[in-house]
């Protein structure tokens, strides 16, 4: 089984996705149905940390970093040395490349 390490920025991730459902769209309860949902999907990868697609299975730029649909949010990931590292959970119609990669890697596709 694999440890799972979650860096701030998906924790805050997960905290403005949790917000934005309870405050913007005035639900608590789906706010709160949705993080129980993608961390339920998301602890699944201490099992079967494979169980995500390769980034560089769908962009043209090899990475490290694996992807698992959670809903209509996606969670952006590293396995290493039986370790999954959590970086960034992001509704599904943002730009990803730009978030996880700057504007530098976005060109060269």
């Amino acid at each position: 089984m694999a440890s799972l390490k979650i860096s701030p920025k998906a924790q805050k991730d997960m905290l403005e996705i949790k917000e934005y459902i309870s405050e913007e769209l005035g639900n608590q309860k789906a706010a709160t149905d949705v993080l129980f949902e993608i961390t339920k999907r998301i602890r699944t990868l201490i099992e079967f940390p494979l169980l995500g697609a390769s980034l560089s299975s769908i962009i043209d730029i090899e990475t490290g970093y694996r992807f698992l649909v959670c809903g209509q949010y996606t969670a952006f990931y590293r396995y290493e040395n039986d370790i999954v590292y959590l970086d960034r959970v992001l509704y599904g119609r943002r730009e990803f490349m730009k978030i996880l990669f700057g504007d530098e890697k976005e060109e060269e596709i």
